[in-house]
């Protein structure tokens, strides 16, 4: 048995190795593209909780593990810290009111923060960090139930299962095993544990910045290609999200019966419960009837319905051519202040530049959220500007893909509506709050934001961070990288032509308005330049529009609309 202390260490410990090793987990991607990396997202998000933690002593094991549960959501940066909050979130449920962490809890615990991991993402992929959360969980409970009853041994034998699994990632997606690596977010979970192991087994806190570093003997090489796999069998077209605030006497008295209503119409079915709201994930033909049938449970918000089908389509196409009332914070002894709403609706904006900002507050962003590529804003931090919104519904564009989950997990906490729009560019942002409409409903405009950035494709000129050979490019650190839509389409070495050569191959017939907008590097000079060249190969069809966006990173965004 551990005590609520020993716990406490053991996440500071865990906290401690990731933090000493977050570059060689963040060296593991081959994409590329300068990013908020896996390593120094799960570093900083699991670091919240460890300052926490460090102010707290003589509790227990329970209360311990919701400390920390609560300032891991919190400080959550990127799909991968959102990830790990969610695999602790385990330990609160999994440890509650327990004064002692026991083989049976500790079991328990990785069993359910495995189970809202899962849950909480849209489309499992196997062969990443949850499939390593998941067979260590699997090998906890088979040991368990073969009679082992050491905390000790039980957490043992979870690391070793989990590095097995580490190990075996390359053999569950392709993309990985033609890279010969393995997953990053993977090797950060078993980081953080080997962390927590050094406590449990020897009493020790590994230290800040001397951290040893652990070879687990795999043969692969520790690099992660793709944090994201998009999987194209559509069975049921439409993907339909939303939340049911729960009537007050519960009714009906199962969930369960919505669920087993909705595996009956579609799959990809998530139910999740808790004493307020139950939260709805399905892929359907019939979204309305998926709605019909959870309007009988509770007032539905939060609505989000995207045709997969049509997503799917314009993306191959894309391919083939290239207010102040304290509002509780339970992880923080600081207190998020939330301005009065005053107003029906208001928007919160992720973004950086100076000329970025300038550009959303002038379109009647209300809060801005600094952060992007290569820093991703935490769930506390869009948490703190949604409660600055003084509005009673709060839109969210996050604005890049790495940054929707931690929005996400804002929703709950926050003392008003939240509709997360998932905006994965700044031009989708764009496209978004131009075709907000002040007179009608928050649903409504969900529905006409959502349909307006499907409708946007976005090119990206940037630099290559490291050597990588990806996708079929041999690129060498530093060239020029153009993308669509999220996908290398060519290498330049040279910046006006690679922009020129983008835009042109992003200006297809349907195309009425091409929207230039160019960051650090980029002088006014060298953008007209481009739009020059632009205008007199287009011959006048698009309507070109430029904006100094002052974004890092990439030196050109491109809106095609």
């Amino acid at each position: 048995m551990f005590s609520g202390d020993i716990l406490r260490d053991a996440i500071i410990s865990g906290s401690n190795n990731i933090f000493n090793q977050r570059q060689r987990v963040d060296d593991l991607n081959v994409f590329p593209v300068p990013d908020g990396d896996t390593g120094t997202n799960m570093s900083m998000s699991i670091g919240n909780a460890a300052r926490e933690l460090s102010k707290h002593a003589g509790k227990s094991a329970g209360e311990i593990a919701s400390i920390a549960a609560s300032a891991l959501l919190r400080g959550a940066r990127g799909n991968s810290g959102v990830i790990t909050s969610l695999l602790f979130r385990g330990f609160s449920k999994g440890f509650a009111d327990c004064e002692t962490v026991t083989a049976e809890n500790l079991v328990l615990a990785l069993e359910k923060g495995v189970e809202a991991a899962y849950k909480a993402v849209m489309k499992p992929t196997e062969g990443t960090i949850l499939t390593v959360a998941r067979v260590a969980s699997e090998q906890a409970r088979a040991a368990f139930n073969s009679g082992e009853t050491s905390a000790l041994e039980i957490f043992k034998t979870a690391l070793k299962g989990a590095n097995e699994a580490l190990d075996d990632t390359p053999n569950l997606l392709p993309v990985l095993k033609k890279a010969g690596v393995v997953d990053a977010g993977g090797r950060g979970i078993v980081v953080i544990f080997e962390g927590m192991l050094s406590v449990f087994e020897n009493g020790e806190i590994i230290p800040l910045e001397n951290a040893p570093q652990v070879d687990n003997g795999q043969g692969a090489s520790e690099r992660s290609a793709v944090a994201e796999l998009e999987d194209f069998d559509i069975n049921f077209p439409y993907c339909t999200e939303f939340i049911v605030n729960r009537k007050e006497d519960k009714t009906p008295e199962d969930p369960a019966l919505l669920r087993e209503y909705l595996e009956s119409i579609g799959d990809c079915v998530v139910v999740v419960e808790d004493e307020e709201i139950i939260k709805v994930h399905v892929h359907t033909d019939h979204p309305g009837k998926a709605l019909e049938k959870a309007i009988e449970f509770g007032m539905l918000v939060n609505l989000k319905i995207e045709n997969m089908l049509d997503q799917n389509e314009r993306a191959k196409h894309d391919s083939a051519n290239a207010k102040k009332k304290p509002v509780p914070n339970s992880s923080n002894t600081e207190q998020i202040t939330s301005v009065e709403p005053v107003n029906e609706m208001g928007f919160v904006s992720v973004c950086v530049g100076e000329g970025l900002e300038a550009l959303f507050k002038d379109l009647g962003v209300d809060t801005l959220v600094s952060g992007g590529q290569t820093m991703n804003p935490s769930t506390d931090d869009i948490l703190k500007a949604i409660e600055q919104t003084p509005a009673k519904t709060v839109f969210v564009l996050p604005n890049n893909k790495n940054i929707i989950m931690a929005a996400e997990q804002a929703v709950p906490l926050s003392s008003r509506k939240v509709i997360v729009l998932p905006t994965r560019t700044i031009p989708m942002g764009i496209s978004a709050i131009l075709a907000f409409n002040p007179d009608i409903s928050d649903e409504q405009n969900a529905i006409e934001m959502q349909n307006a950035f499907s409708n946007v494709s976005t090119g990206q000129i940037t630099f290559a961070a490291r050597d990588s050979d990806f996708d079929g490019f041999k690129i060498k650190k530093d060239d020029l990288m153009a993308m669509e839509n999220g996908k290398i389409v060519f290498t330049d070495s040279d910046i006006e032509g690679c922009a020129v050569k983008l835009a042109t191959k992003m200006a297809k017939k349907d195309v009425q308005f091409l929207t230039l907008i160019y960051g650090e590097g980029i002088d006014e000079a060298t953008a007209e330049r481009v739009v020059a060249q632009l205008e007199e190969k287009l011959e006048g069809r698009v309507e070109i529009t430029l904006i100094n966006g002052g974004q890092p990173v990439y030196y050109f965004i491109i809106s095609a609309e």
